[in-house]
């Protein structure tokens, strides 16, 4: 997730106009369920009897959106300047409110999906974001709850402050624990980790409140609508995470595993007709994906954009040099329609991803990874053709420069690995000096001055990525030249 600084005038009044309108869809939620409950016939007499309480009930929601909205001001400034990210968390609390009604009033309100929604919120949002969505969200349900003449989820106050707790303590066991998950598999096990919070909840709470009034057979349906709820939450997740990955082009570390996967569609394709482009990119998305970790950014994402960023060669591949045999078509055309050719594949890339509906972030990914760097082979070329000076900027890529960290990583893996394979010495040492200078000359050209990268990540970078290639293109010891016969 990208990081903004401050919030234009247009962000604030769109961002407030969202938030009003998603506190809004709250109090239509309202109406729906009385409703559902009292019938059209009812409904004006069931408002004309609860005044107070619905007021009471309006104004505490408003309040909790309000906190959440100032939550994100100071916090995470960018799920307010995207309208989007705005939709999707909203969406996200109807849907679970939803779900949560359909269960108390159809099942029981023990059955209820507790930590749905803080799967869904780590998956989609940072893990603070997540945590704080949950809280607010456990607090809306909570008013719901204790006023449950509108919503008719609850009877027992003790169960409402149960339900609270459940919903909290196990919203934040997922977020903390998600981190750990990397297969939808592994989600499905999370929900026995979730038995634990929400068991203890409520042999805790409940069943002292109800000791020698409940039943055998009911304290063992707490038990099982306990465990019916955490297997819930991860079904429920497994399910509508995809239908949110489709809507709103999310990037999660599953989505993103299936993209890099040899079965994607674009994958596929530059495997078969761009072998060496193919091959150049799995190098260049394994040095990124250490560079990532190294300086603490996304290394499944950095991994995937690497996949993508050369895709635009797909047009025309025996064009670029890794593809080529024997044959290379530059020398038979100018300098100038040669840079035409090159320079244009950071667009093509960009059209091509979007075509394909794929994440914004490769596309721009795509079209940033060599910034304004000149296109020095072919301007050499030009210059020994030319008599006069030649304007540099004609032969270099048109940007933009990299407007994020992974964008800078992928610029230097990519310019670090191409350049490593024409080293005749690659010895650590050599390499070291070469990251370095590449490193250098893309500073002086301020191709890093939009992504915030910093000199000491730009040290770690270099070492990992020296680390990387010494590692891929290591001296190998020389084989003698001697036929071995089979044993007769």
């Amino acid at each position: 997730m990208q990081t903004v600084t401050k919030l234009s005038n247009k962000d604030i009044v769109k961002s407030l106009f969202a938030f009003i309108f998603g506190t809004i869809g709250f109090y239509v939620f309202i109406i729906f369920m009385i409703l559902i409950n009292e019938g059209v016939s009812g409904f004006g007499k069931y408002f004309v009897d609860n005044q107070q309480s619905l007021l009471t009930v309006a104004v505490s929601i408003a309040v909790l959106v309000a906190m959440l909205y100032c939550y994100f001001v100071f916090e995470n400034k960018y799920v307010l300047s995207r309208f989007a990210k705005t939709a999707e968390m909203f969406l996200i609390m109807y849907i679970v409110l939803v779900i949560d009604y359909v269960m108390s009033k159809y099942v029981d309100s023990m059955a209820r999906p507790v930590a749905f929604i803080a799967l869904l919120c780590a998956t989609l949002f940072r893990r603070r974001d997540a945590i704080f969505i949950n809280t607010v969200f456990s607090l809306i349900i909570l008013t719901l709850d204790r006023f449950s003449d509108v919503t008719y989820m609850y009877e027992a106050q003790t169960a409402s402050y149960a339900s609270l707790l459940c919903s909290f303590c196990a919203g934040l066991v997922a977020v903390f624990v998600f981190n750990s998950i990397k297969t939808r598999f592994q989600s499905v096990l999370l929900a026995f980790i979730l038995l634990i919070p929400v068991e203890v909840i409520n042999c805790i709470i409940i069943l002292p409140v109800s000791a020698g009034t409940m039943p055998a057979t009911e304290i063992f349906d707490l038990m099982i609508f306990g465990a019916l709820s955490c297997i819930i939450s991860v079904m429920l997740y497994m399910f509508i995470l995809p239908l949110f990955e489709m809507l709103f082009s999310e990037m999660t570390v599953f989505r993103l595993r299936e993209l890099t996967s040899d079965g994607a569609k674009l994958i596929k394709k530059l495997k078969e007709n761009a072998p060496g482009t193919y091959s150049h990119s799995v190098v260049v998305s394994q040095i990124v994906e250490a560079c990532a970790k190294a300086i603490g950014e996304d290394p499944e994402l950095a991994r995937a954009a690497a996949y993508y960023h050369d895709v635009g060669k797909l047009k025309g591949p025996e064009m670029f040099a890794e593809n080529q045999n024997e044959y290379n078509f530059h020398d038979d055309i100018t300098p100038e329609l040669s840079v035409d050719i090159i320079r244009s594949h950071t667009r093509n890339g960009a059209q091509l991803i979007k075509k394909s509906r794929l994440p914004e972030f490769f596309a721009d990914v795509a079209i940033q990874h060599h910034g304004t760097m000149p296109i020095k082979y072919f301007y050499y070329k030009a210059l020994k053709m030319s008599d006069g000076e030649l304007n540099i900027d004609n032969y270099s890529y048109s940007g933009p420069i990299p407007e994020s960290k992974i964008a800078a990583l992928i610029m230097i893996a990519d310019s670090s690995e191409a350049a490593t394979r024409t080293l005749p010495d690659r010895s650590p040492e050599k390499v070291e000096a070469f990251v370095r200078s590449l490193i250098e000359e893309r500073l002086d050209m301020g191709q890093f001055d939009n992504c915030n990268i910093t000199m000491r990540e730009l040290t770690i970078v270099k070492s990992t990525i020296v680390n990387q290639l010494t590692g891929v293109y290591h001296s190998r010891v020389a084989y003698p030249k001697l036929t071995v016969s089979k044993k007769k």
